[in-house]
Order: C-alpha cells, then sequence, then structure tokens
C-alpha cells in the first residue's frame, strides 16, 4: 500500500517538473507585458479617505473603489489579435498589488490594446468561480444579478442617504442594461515592439472625474445610490468607460 503511494506521489511530481517545464520554455518565447493602473482624480493620483470636489462643486470621499478589467488583448498593426489567457483580475484601490498584473504575449510589433471594463456574461452565468471573481470579494450579487463591474463607495455632505454615504454597485450584464464595456486604446505613436528579451508596461490612468461628467450627468445631490442594474448603471457606465487612457508605455 505504501509502495503503491509513493508511485503515485512520484508521477503527480514528475508530471508537476514535466508540465513547469513546458510553460517556462513557451514563456521563453514570448515576451512579458505589464499592465499598471493608476486612479487618479484629474491628473493626480488619488488616496482613499481623502477629500475631492466634483465639477458640480459637490464635496466627497472614497473609502473604497473596486472594478473588474477582463479579456485583455494586444493588436497588430495588421489587426491581429492576441490575448492573456484567462484574463480576469480585480483592481483593488486598496490593495497596491492589484494595481499591476503581467502575462506572455508572442513577439510582434503592436498597436493597440483592448479590455472589458466588467465581466463577460458567460462568467456572470457560470456558477461559482474562484481567484479574482471569487464572490468572497464582494464583488457578486446573484447568479440572476452577475458581477459587481465598478464599485464605489464613501461619503458625501451632499448626500440625502443614511450616513450622508455614497455608494455606487454598477453592474448588468444583459440587453439595455449591459454595463460592461470594451476599450481600445490606440498606443501613442509608433508601433511597440515586443519580443522574447524585453518587457513592456502599458500604464493607464483612470481618471475618477470622468464619473461624474462624461456621457452623462451625476450628481450627488439627485442621485447619492445606485446597487441595482438598470437604465442608470448603464449611464454610470458610460461615463467612468470614458475615464481610461494610456499615459506612458515604458519598453525594459
Amino acid at each position: 500500500m505504501k509502495t503503491g503511494l509513493r508511485f503515485f506521489v512520484f508521477c503527480f511530481v514528475l508530471l508537476d517538473l514535466l508540465t513547469g517545464s513546458a510553460k517556462s520554455q513557451s514563456q521563453q518565447k514570448k515576451g512579458n507585458v505589464k499592465i499598471t493602473f493608476i486612479n487618479c482624480m484629474g491628473n493626480q493620483p488619488m488616496s482613499l479617505d481623502s477629500t475631492y470636489t466634483n465639477c458640480w462643486n459637490e464635496s466627497f470621499t472614497i473609502s473604497q473603489l473596486k472594478y473588474y478589467i477582463s479579456n485583455i488583448a494586444l493588436q497588430t498593426s495588421d489587426h491581429r489579435v492576441t490575448g492573456e489567457q484567462n484574463s480576469y483580475h480585480l483592481v483593488n484601490e486598496a490593495e497596491n498589488f492589484s494595481k499591476s498584473f503581467s502575462f506572455y504575449l508572442s513577439p510582434d510589433k503592436y498597436t493597440s490594446i483592448s479590455f472589458l471594463i466588467g465581466v463577460d456574461s458567460l462568467k456572470n452565468v457560470s456558477g461559482a468561480q474562484t481567484d479574482a471573481l471569487d464572490p468572497l470579494n464582494g464583488m457578486f450579487w446573484t447568479w440572476n444579478s452577475g458581477y459587481i463591474m465598478f464599485k464605489m463607495e464613501g461619503n458625501s455632505p451632499q448626500s440625502s442617504a443614511i450616513n450622508n454615504k455614497i455608494e455606487y454597485h454598477i453592474g448588468g450584464f444583459a440587453w439595455a442594461d449591459n454595463a460592461v464595456k470594451k476599450m481600445v486604446i490606440n498606443f501613442p505613436g509608433a508601433p511597440v515592439s515586443l519580443n522574447k528579451k524585453n518587457i513592456i508596461e502599458i500604464i493607464i490612468r483612470t481618471n475618477l472625474d470622468k464619473f461624474w461628467n462624461a456621457t452623462n450627468k451625476l450628481k450627488i445631490t439627485q442621485t447619492p445610490v445606485c446597487t441595482t442594474p438598470g437604465v442608470l448603471a448603464a449611464h454610470i457606465a458610460s461615463n467612468y468607460a470614458q475615464a481610461f487612457e494610456i499615459v506612458k508605455i515604458i519598453q525594459q
């Protein structure tokens, strides 16, 4: 019995080593892409629990900020697309490590990046998930309503809600109420070359000033809370979809 168990453990370890070796060799043939998100108010990095003023002269603080970035892909000048596998990330302002992540892509010259703000419809209806999509992250409603794509909470003297809270849990993935937004951002300047010896870091600024006034007007005095899918959530999603822009690409 013990001999059989030892043999099983040996086979398991050997398989793990072989799989890891194959993965390492595959990565050696590819280039490293790093994505970094910087949450800002205007051009300045934001900090939790600091006081800010929006374009409507309403003051507020943010105690929690989270959003999903998924289905990341890079495009070449001839419109070929290659993307990260199992591409789901939860950006959490309270956790610095969550705002940067890396993956490997084939060497090429790339001209743009695309990603979803939110979680695609398939994952919304696929049952319990793990890692970034784990319901324990506090970004999941129900199997019917799916994931919260973007969450911002805090307080404002202009809020009429209990304890002057502001609470925006933006979600919905079906039909006209779809809050999942696809972003395609062109790289500034010439195409960026990725090879197996270099790393490219794409730094993306999320300007939260756009949350209040981009495609639609959002005033705290009128709407301090939105926590269900619907027309309002979709309108707010259209606002923050305009908040993302590339500020720099670093080649190392």
